[in-house]
């Protein structure tokens, strides 16, 4: 099995970075298991280099002609096992999926009509306007319905990468039913209440939760009824709101969030009303969770979804409970990589990385012990995109299997 050369790179100065990277890249391809012709690249980097990617892309463009590159800028940049989060950074990674199975799209390219897209990895600007329908919309044209990717998060230019350098909008790149990949998404927040039913709602107010006012409900799920709002700020400022539809059973299991359940901030409270203001949508029917993050239960649901992925790919090698025992956190080593895996992608939000879990780079080791020492980069984004979704508080862990 061919396996993708990867590589990561931290310098103050984006050439020396990206030099180091290659040269990483270059060595790797001359050890049997990463020989390959490459067709596609995937680029990730921290803001610090966000107004050098023009050049940076030209120098990739150079080094390696031919090569489709995708990608994205953001606060953090992850590989195998290491994240450069709020430094300078970057991660490179190529494949040589065959040319006709993939089409890279942007807003002056757009996605061919004739090609029969399975599946879509998807970058993009957060300032774009109706963003959620954008999204929406392109996961109806592939047949899966699927797509995976992030927002671009930065503190000096937001952009995205689709063999140009783009500003707004979305770019990505579509695959054929050829290419086969696995993913998956791990939340990171955890319920504080119940599941409820929201009755009625009028732009992104909520009026009523299970026909009883919304901020009551609120109240009463953080263990505060009776209590003042104004009383309640302090535990408020830290509360979210999981939303999904009514009627998915597998939203809330065991105390923790499906992966159908989309995380938003609260972003207000009306006193007189006894309503609450959420950044979203919602529609009467759909169903809510307060919730609040959570470290132990974002690393218990990471090591789970690398546990279904290492069952789905060797059922018999590695029974579930031996997946899970082998992600466990006092593994000194990374275990036997996964069979199959030819490169990986994982997006994990702004929000989580070293800060959330503990310690730089705590989240990458969980899953480098996991799934083994496999090719992987990423990066962390403003806003995490899966199926026809919008994410926050969550991760995206895409595989590409051989």
């Amino acid at each position: 099995m061919t396996l993708f050369p990867h590589a990561h790179a931290t310098h103050p100065q984006w050439e020396m970075a990206l030099t180091l990277a290659i040269a990483q890249l270059e060595g790797l391809r001359r050890a049997p298991p990463y020989q390959l012709r490459p067709t596609i690249g995937w680029v990730y980097l921290t803001d610090h280099y966000a107004v050098h990617a023009p050049a940076l892309l030209e120098r990739l463009h150079a080094h390696y002609p031919g090569v489709h590159w995708i990608g994205t800028v953001g606060v953090g940049v992850s590989a195998n096992g290491v994240e450069y989060f709020d430094e300078p950074g970057l991660a490179l990674m190529l494949g040589d999926i065959p040319a006709e199975q993939f089409r890279v799209f942007s807003g002056v390219q757009p996605l061919p009509p004739s090609f029969a897209a399975h599946t879509a990895q998807v970058h993009a600007d957060p300032t774009t306007p109706d963003m959620a329908e954008l999204v929406g919309e392109l996961a109806t044209r592939t047949a899966t319905g699927y797509l995976f990717g992030g927002l671009a998060a930065a503190r000096t230019r937001t952009l995205h990468i689709a063999d140009e350098v783009f500003h707004g909008g979305l770019s990505g790149v579509a695959f054929s039913p050829e290419v086969a990949l696995l993913s998956r998404v791990t939340q990171g927040c955890q319920p504080v209440g119940p599941a409820r039913t929201i009755t009625e709602v009028e732009q992104n107010v909520i009026a009523t939760l299970d026909g009883e006012p919304a901020l009551g409900c609120l109240l009463a799920d953080l263990g505060l009824e009776g209590a003042e709002p104004r009383e309640a700020l302090p535990k408020l400022q830290t509360t979210l709101v999981g939303l999904f539809d009514g009627g998915d059973d597998g939203a809330i299991r065991r105390g923790q969030f499906g992966e159908d359940v989309r995380v938003r901030h609260l972003i207000g409270i009306d006193p007189h009303r006894y309503g609450i203001a959420v950044a979203d949508r919602p529609e009467p029917g759909m169903q809510l969770a307060f919730c609040r993050r959570h470290a132990d239960a974002a690393r218990r649901d990471l090591m789970r979804i690398c546990a279904e992925i290492r069952e789905e790919l060797e059922p018999q090698e590695v029974p579930l409970e031996t997946a899970l025992a082998l992600s466990g956190e006092g593994a000194d080593a990374a275990p036997h990589p996964a069979r199959g895996i030819s490169g990986a992608i994982y997006v994990s939000c702004s929000g989580r990385g070293g800060p959330h879990f503990g310690s730089p780079g705590a989240e990458l080791q969980l899953v480098r012990h996991a799934l083994g020492d496999v090719p992987l980069v990423g990066f962390f984004a403003g806003g995490e995109i899966a199926r026809h979704h919008l994410y926050g508080y969550t991760g995206v862990l895409t595989v590409f299997t051989a």
